[in-house]
Formats: structure tokens, sequence, C-alpha cells
């Protein structure tokens, strides 16, 4: 089945052009199914980007999935044309009262900033209350998995001294885990990030699992068990041009910034980088919404009531 997103989104074409199966509302209702509502929260200032990752990775399954886009009732893009915003996105005050069988938080370029100095943090606080009885399941990705850990747990996010962006290897730590089925031992995985979580701050915690972790890098993927959430801090759905993009970009602010590690091949930036985590994307996806489907309520109204 097809992930369902209007047809005039920039993702459809997008994503249909690569194979991956897309319908519209009017294709939608000719089946009679339930599809499975999920919302992606989208804090990234490179909005139709960003969707069109998510959207892929979770369009792949062989279950029908009905995408709503989100954003902040009171923050403004600065980056996404304004049609883009009316047209596609629903504010989080808009759709408070529904209920959804999964949500996606993204990261936002903010990790300088102390979580309670963003100007939105309030209204994303009361996301993550929202989530305990308006969600089944949810997923945060980068900066927003650091900011649901700090909320729920008072996990703290540390600055780092050079940015951690490139490709890193992480180690299966538990591949008899729901969300790991179909995992290799060792796992490819994107980073691009100026903050960690530690490990020692996650294992106090009772009820967290680390599921991917790097002895570079540190942990990666986390398992609430308290929350029926998941934490991931670097970027499975990246595209294979994502990391040389940001590369690009930071080089024309700073002649200093680093090249992304074991990303180019041969280290060297005029060659296309390769792709090895792309199967793993769709996995952690794939396992996430295989996991909604088999224990979501098929009665939208019941979810949050156990």
């Amino acid at each position: 089945m097809p992930i369902k997103i209007p047809k005039t989104l920039p993702a459809f074409e997008i994503l249909r052009e690569e194979g991956v199966m897309v319908m519209s509302e009017k294709e939608a209702n000719r089946q009679d199914i339930r599809p499975l509502k999920i919302a992606l929260l989208n804090l990234m200032p490179m909005k139709i980007e960003t969707e069109t990752q998510f959207a892929r990775v979770i369009g792949s399954t062989p279950l029908q999935i009905e995408l709503t886009l989100v954003n902040m009732s009171n923050h403004v893009s600065k980056n996404t044309p304004a049609m883009h915003m009316e047209s596609f996105y629903k504010s989080f005050s808009v759709i408070s009262q529904q209920k959804f069988d999964g949500v996606l938080i993204t990261g936002a370029p903010i990790e300088h900033l102390e979580f309670e100095e963003i100007d939105y943090w309030q209204e994303l606080t009361e996301i993550f209350n929202w989530t305990q009885t308006n969600v089944h399941s949810t997923m945060a990705v980068c900066w927003g998995a650091m900011a649901m850990l700090n909320f729920f747990y008072k996990i703290p996010k540390y600055t780092v001294k050079e940015k951690v962006f490139g490709c890193f290897e992480h180690e299966n730590l538990m591949p008899q885990n729901k969300y790991m089925r179909g995992f290799t031992d060792r796992v490819p995985v994107p980073v691009s990030r100026w903050s960690e979580m530690r490990e020692l701050d996650i294992k106090k915690q009772t009820g967290l699992d680390i599921l991917l972790s790097s002895d570079d890098i540190g942990p990666c993927l986390i398992n609430d068990k308290n929350h029926n959430a998941i934490y991931m801090f670097n970027h499975l759905e990246y595209d294979t041009l994502t990391l040389k993009s940001e590369y690009l970009r930071d080089k024309l602010l700073s002649k200093e910034t680093a090249k992304p590690k074991h990303y180019f091949p041969n280290d060297d930036t005029s060659m296309t980088p390769i792709n090895y985590w792309r199967s793993h994307g769709h996995l952690l996806y794939g396992n996430w919404i295989n996991e909604i489907y088999q224990n979501t309520p098929y009665e939208l109204s019941t979810i949050g009531t156990d």
C-alpha cells in the first residue's frame, strides 16, 4: 500500500519517480481500509526536503499511510514559501484534539541554545505531553529526540567542541529488539550535530534501552518503554547527498569547515558519496510502522485510554 499525501505536494512527484507508491486522497478513498494516521512535526527550516525524506522512508511498507504535516502554532518558517505552509501544513493548535497512530518529531538547527531559550519550547512540551494521550507511538529525531529525553527524564544535552559530521559505524546492541529486526551487526549512520547525550546519563534511567551506539560518537538510537517512543540522534532518513549539501553550505560561511568523515570515497569531495545506510533507514522506519500496525487500536478514539 502507498503513502497518502496531497498530489500537489512536491514530494508526490519526487517519490513517484523513485518508485515509492504514493496516492492522492481521491485514490485512497476508493479503498475500504483504515490507513495509519502519522503526523510529521517538521521543525527543520528546509521543510520540503525534510518532508520528502520522511515520506520516503515511511512510505515503503505494505500499509497505507495518511501523512499529516504539522508546524508550531506561533512560529513562522523563514525558509519555506508561505504558500507551501498554508497549503500543506496544519498548526498543532488545529490538530491537538485529533488522535494519531504515530508522530514523527524532527530535529532543528538550534543546538547552541538551551531548551528553555527556544521561542516555542512551551508549546513543544505541550506536544510531548500530548503524545502520551493522543498518540500510540512517537519517534523523535536529532535535536527533537534530545529535547524529548530532556523533558521526560531531565537528561542533559552537551555541546561538542567540533561538529560530529559524517557517516559513522554503529554497533547493534540489541538485535532481538523489535525495532532492530533485520539489522546487521554494524550499521553505518549519517550524523550531523553540534551536541550529544551521553551513555552514562541514559543508563541511569529505568525504561531506556540503547539499541545503536558508536565507540566514536556515543548513543544513536534509544527505546523508551515508559512513553512508547524511540529516539534517533542521527539521520538514517538522509538522502545520499544531504551531508554533501550541508558541507558545501557551511564551507561558504567558513573555509575552516571540516569534511564529513567516512563519507566521500577516498575522502575526495569531488567524488559522489556512496549510500551505505539506505536499507537500514527503510528497515528502521518500516519496523516502527509495523509495530504501530500490530499494536495500535483499530478505533482511533481509544488511543491513549489504556
